[in-house]
């Protein structure tokens, strides 16, 4: 674990929503990839922030950390923010830590939400 090629990062801007699509894993190593992807998208200028984690294999507390991070600007501005579920060990580490429990989860990154 740990080459920044080993993660993905695609965003996706839609009227309602801007959609981080990450592939791979997230781990320390390319943490700052996912923090350069989240500056550069300018989240705040949408009603939603989507965070989709279906091609993500792997991540550990650091890449969690910027995904607590990026939820709580998205709460700072008034946004929606979800995320897609993950691997198993994804999903684990978010049921494991308690994170789950706090984080909309939605089917898929185009799911309508109300």
């Amino acid at each position: 674990m740990g080459a920044p090629d080993q993660l993905r990062i695609g965003v996706r801007r839609e009227p309602d929503r801007v959609v981080l699509s990450l592939d791979g894993e997230l781990d320390m190593a390319n943490a700052p990839l996912l923090q350069e992807a989240i500056d550069g998208a300018k989240l705040e200028t949408t009603a939603m922030v989507v965070f989709d984690l279906q091609q993500l294999r792997f991540i550990d507390s650091i890449g969690l950390r910027i995904i607590l991070l990026a939820h709580e600007r998205s709460r700072e501005h008034g946004q929606e923010f979800a995320v897609t579920p993950g691997s198993q060990q994804v999903q684990r580490l978010l049921n494991v830590t308690g994170v789950g429990e706090h984080l909309r989860t939605i089917a898929s990154a185009d799911e309508i939400v109300v």
